[in-house]
């Protein structure tokens, strides 16, 4: 860690995290010229508009630093930075550590014994976000070290070859339908098929979907079942984006053997090991939600359902938006275990503009960070107690952090 923090109090500072078992490579003049050393991790810079420039921002990001904040006079200025909330001026050593520890989100790691499976990426119509989300799942779950696929199966608006700048001529998903039709997809054959793309979190293997909507007969029901059970075979996790209608109405028509413009989308979600429904978080998205919800339920039980809300903000639901979707996604569908996505337009443009996940353009974006904690979760990781089975119980900035919150309490 640099301190780069007025004297006296970054050498008291320096002091306080010694005893955390924070190592204090460097302690510097917040004004003068910052040297990221190797292995340096975190800086702790005063909240002002003088340390916080430009430069010091993509240093950090290029090397992969997180920064801290002491002061609160500058909070408008943290958050267009993609910053987290400010420490108090003179905040302990034990506090710093503690919000270094709570910065940092977990890496989904999944056990070995951990089962492949087929994750399908739903929502309604009105653009919910369903391929932003899958995308940024698909990287997250890489990131545990689980090789990972990235499949297009949307027949209404394939849209993963435009965001991730892939060409749209490649095989992709129709191809790999047409093998597994005569038989000959394996794991070889999707390897062949599939375009690798490098990530931060590795590298991904995507089969992008149809390069024309008017396709669609190509994505039919047992082609599409048995290339996603091959992909099980294939890959560790397989997220598929699929689009928001489902066939029930193809259902009551009088040709029931010819296909059907949405078994794509159905067949995705029955043959899924685990589903991310994604709900757009303002009034005319969860009344879409809730309509689809009901349906979604009655084709794929008993199949868990993930629901996601995504774009959470203040503006078109007041002040306490998630309390407003909480309640209505409970009170209207029996929904009470939510996820919540944070609306971040910055990130959302810089990943459209460089073609890139989110995570590769902006490392430090609330969303990032939120899909993040979405795949730990998935992975069934951070239920269990608090200790992990340590016999010393926690950690000393957990204990600390418990014995100060006990204190303010009484």
């Amino acid at each position: 860690m640099i301190l780069a923090i007025p004297e006296p109090r970054a050498a008291a500072l320096a002091a306080e995290l010694d005893a955390e078992e924070i190592r204090v490579a460097a302690i510097v003049p917040p004004t003068a010229a910052i040297d990221l050393l190797p292995g340096v991790e975190a800086i702790v810079v005063p909240a002002t508009r003088a340390v916080l420039t430009a430069s010091l921002i993509a240093a950090c990001d290029r090397a992969g630093v997180r920064i801290l904040a002491l002061g609160g006079t500058e909070t408008r200025l943290l958050g267009r930075l993609g910053l987290a909330a400010a420490l108090p001026a003179d905040a302990a050593g034990w506090e710093v550590a503690a919000a270094l520890a709570a910065e940092t989100p977990r890496p989904a790691r999944v056990p070995d014994a951990a089962p492949r499976r087929v994750i399908a990426v739903w929502g309604p119509q009105g653009a919910p976000g369903r391929s932003t989300v899958a995308i940024q799942l698909a990287v997250e779950l890489s990131r545990a070290g689980r090789t990972t696929a990235l499949v297009d199966a949307d027949s209404t608006a394939p849209s993963l070859a435009l965001l991730l700048g892939l060409s749209d001529e490649s095989p992709g998903i129709a191809a790999a339908c047409r093998r597994a039709e005569l038989g000959g997809l394996d794991a070889t054959e999707l390897t062949r098929l599939a375009t690798t793309i490098s990530t931060s979190a590795g590298e991904l293997e995507v089969l992008p979907g149809l390069n024309r909507p008017s396709r669609w007969p190509e994505l039919s029901a047992a082609r599409l079942g048995a290339a996603l059970r091959a992909c099980r075979e294939w890959v560790d996790e397989t997220v598929v984006d699929v689009a928001a209608s489902f066939d029930a109405d193809d259902e009551v028509t009088s040709d029931l053997a010819g296909p059907r413009r949405h078994a794509a989308t159905s067949t995705a979600l029955q043959e899924a090991d685990l589903i991310v429904a994604v709900a757009s978080a303002d009034p005319v998205g969860i009344s879409r939600f809730l309509r689809d919800h009901a349906e979604l339920r009655r084709l794929v039980s008993p199949t868990p359902v993930t629901v996601v809300v995504n774009q959470i903000r203040p503006g078109p639901l007041g002040l306490d938006a998630r309390g407003q979707v909480r309640r209505t996604l409970e009170r209207f569908a029996g929904i009470t275990d939510l996820e919540f996505l944070p609306f971040d337009r910055r990130a959302a443009d810089a990943a459209l503009l460089h073609a890139r996940p989110l995570c590769d353009v902006t490392p430090r974006s609330a969303l990032v960070a939120a899909v993040r904690r979405l795949a730990v979760s998935l992975a069934g990781e951070g239920r269990g107690p608090a200790t992990a089975g340590s016999s010393r119980g926690s950690s000393p900035v957990a204990r600390r952090l418990r014995s100060a919150l006990a204190a303010r309490a009484e």
